[in-house]
């Protein structure tokens, strides 16, 4: 498994990140249990998939979003236990749909032999076709499944967490982001099987940790890097089986306890001061300005993007692009428009992204395809990429809504009127609020600026189930 990172039990997994448990995958990331799939993000228990994001137990299927249990499907949003669909939102158990047209399976297999899913024009249209649709659909308010008393979005059987986004089996979470079986913790992110922690990252079956940076199997630690198998740590790095250490040196149990207190007491008496005059006492996690990567080199470009000149006023580094030379023998606009033009010669290939370069994206400007990649293509009847590997994982994440809370009112309107400016009309009598528009109001990660029509729980699932 070459070019991973944060990555667990896998085989055959290229250039991809926050994995476990997955197989012959590239260009992934936040999956766990995906096999023979490309081009994913937060995508669990799947098989052969493409081009899909926030999808569980689906298989041979590509450009699902927020979908669930779908099989042989293509372009769907929002759909639960769907198969042989093509172009769909907030289906439910539909079988042989092509674009809301409902066909016998004898006719949508017709339909399937006239239809060019290798083709990159037919992919472009169908893609703006989907778009489309999910404009005119309703959309629920917040993705939540079996949670009590929650605030956040895009959660699974989660108890009293607020202000949480990407989580499962979590009790008392706060400030949050994927995140999953653990309790009792506050402004974490990437973390599992853990409990009281607070402001962390990327820890796993920890106890009792605070401002701590990737740190597994370990307790009662605080200010660590790079530490596993641990107890009883303040201000260490790569430090593996051991405790009661502070700056990686070994003291008595005694000698540390007192230590602890008086350094505490220190780091609030004599603070440490950024380029910013930003000023971190105890209880804060690291500076910025210690972090070994530049703002561009991080995720924080994922939910927070700047640009290079935001970033520096905020007292962020910035690196700018390697200066290479990049020979493309290919270019994007001359890729064969179909999978069956396409042999193994494209793999010796230099491929010009189609960004150039001219986005923020950390666009490479250049790709080559692997081997595996062309018979995943070959095999799924897909055409080949024109976007280099981050372009398009940051094309998938513009697609899902930011990490971000609004407190807004359900547009819904009575059975037989319209709403949001006569986009959708509802199919049926909505019984908590037969007239005018309904109270229910909600926190959600759609903007109110946005053009999504945005309804409550009650409202949606008396349109959709």
């Amino acid at each position: 498994s070459e070019y991973t990172n944060q990555a667990y039990n896998n085989k055959n997994a290229y250039l991809s990140f926050a994995l476990r448990d997955s197989e012959d995958v590239a260009y992934i990331a936040r999956a766990v249990e995906v096999k023979s799939s490309l081009d994913v993000i937060y995508t669990h228990h799947s098989e052969l998939l493409y081009e899909c994001l926030d999808v569980d137990k689906s298989h041979q299927s590509s450009f699902l979003e927020d979908s669930e249990g779908c099989v042989k499907s293509m372009f769907l949003s929002d759909c639960r236990n769907c198969q042989n669909c093509i172009g769909g939102v907030n289906l439910r158990a539909k079988s042989n749909i092509f674009f809301g047209e409902a066909l016998s399976k004898g006719e949508f297999e017709v339909k399937m032999k006239d239809f060019n899913t290798g083709s990159y024009r037919t992919q472009e249209t169908l893609i703006q076709k989907l778009s489309e649709l999910k404009q005119k659909a309703i959309h629920k308010a917040v993705r939540q499944t079996n949670c009590s008393k929650c605030v956040g979005d895009r959660l699974r059987n989660a108890k009293n967490c607020f202000n949480v986004f990407d989580g499962f089996e979590l009790e008392n979470v706060r400030h949050s982001s994927w995140v999953f079986t653990s309790k009792e913790t506050s402004d974490v992110y990437g973390m599992g099987g853990s409990e009281f922690i607070y402001e962390s990252i990327g820890i796993e079956d920890v106890n009792n940790i605070k401002f701590c940076n990737v740190t597994d199997a370990s307790n009662n630690v605080q200010y660590t890097d790079l530490c596993f198998s641990s107890s009883n740590l303040f201000g260490c790095i790569g430090l593996r089986g051991k405790d009661y250490c502070i700056l990686n040196k070994k003291y008595s149990k005694a000698e540390y306890e007192a230590l602890v207190p008086r350094i505490l007491a220190h780091m609030n008496d004599m603070p440490y001061i950024d380029v910013k005059e930003r000023i971190f006492k105890y209880g804060e996690f690291f500076p910025a300005e210690l972090s070994p990567f530049a703002y561009n080199e991080t995720i924080a470009q994922e939910n927070l993007p700047l640009s290079k000149e935001e970033a520096i006023h905020q007292g962020y580094a910035w690196k700018d692009p390697d200066v290479r030379n990049l020979n493309i023998t290919k270019k994007p606009g001359d890729l064969a428009d179909n999978i069956e033009e396409a042999d193994e010669a494209i793999l010796q290939e230099v491929i010009g992204c189609s960004h150039e370069g001219e986005c923020n994206e950390q666009c490479t400007r250049v790709f080559k395809l692997t081997p595996s990649e062309l018979q995943f293509y070959t095999r799924m009847k897909l055409p080949l990429p024109r976007f280099c590997p981050n372009c398009r994982h940051y094309q998938r994440l513009k697609k899902r809504n930011p990490l971000k809370l609004w407190h807004r009112q359900c547009v819904c309107v009575p059975a037989g009127a319209l709403a949001k400016e006569g986009v959708y009309r509802n199919t049926v009598v909505h019984p908590h609020h037969k007239e005018g528009r309904c109270p229910n109001e909600f926190e959600t990660s759609y903007a109110p600026n946005r053009p999504e029509i945005v309804y409550c729980e009650q409202c949606y699932q008396a349109e959709v189930v």
